[in-house]
């Protein structure tokens, strides 16, 4: 067997998890398992709750549109987008006006459920970062950003 070079780490770090790509992947696992818990109670996924949420922002969007802002596949989209139907917390044109794709948009129900878990989703950000002193939270939102843009997002 051929011996390797050691690759040397991107930043100083003894372990696996002083990397900043375990860390945010830890945070992220941690958020998720805290949104899936508020979000039972209202019956959403994680999901289903974002679409609503970008809807409620941005009505009229296409199906592709969701799938991109909830960072899910166009695949994966379409079940959600159906199961949202089905509950009554969406609604789609017949018809598209111009192009192909056809826009969703909340109906009252859906407005309702929205409201509903959004105190509890606010809930689980405020407590995130109930720990990060005020004056830091802006630049952490701006070192995230260049993190994203960083890899091309």
């Amino acid at each position: 067997m051929e011996e390797r070079a050691p690759v040397p780490p991107p930043h100083p770090a003894q372990t696996v998890t002083e990397h900043v790509g375990y860390r945010l992947k830890r945070a992220s696992a941690a958020l998720r398992g805290a949104m899936d818990g508020a979000l039972r109670d209202h019956g959403l996924t994680v999901p289903q709750y974002s679409c609503l949420e970008l809807l409620d922002e941005r009505p009229g969007l296409s199906n592709a549109d969701l799938a991109r802002g909830t960072f899910v596949t166009r695949q994966s989209a379409n079940v959600v987008l159906r199961g949202l139907r089905e509950a009554g917390l969406i609604s789609r044109e017949d018809a598209a006006d111009h192009g192909r794709s056809l826009p969703f948009q909340l109906t009252a129900a859906g407005e309702e459920r929205l409201h509903a878990a959004r105190s509890s989703v606010y809930a689980v950000e405020e407590r995130m970062v109930a720990n990060i002193a005020p004056g830091r939270l802006a630049d952490l939102l701006a070192d995230l950003d260049s993190m994203a843009a960083a890899l091309g997002t």
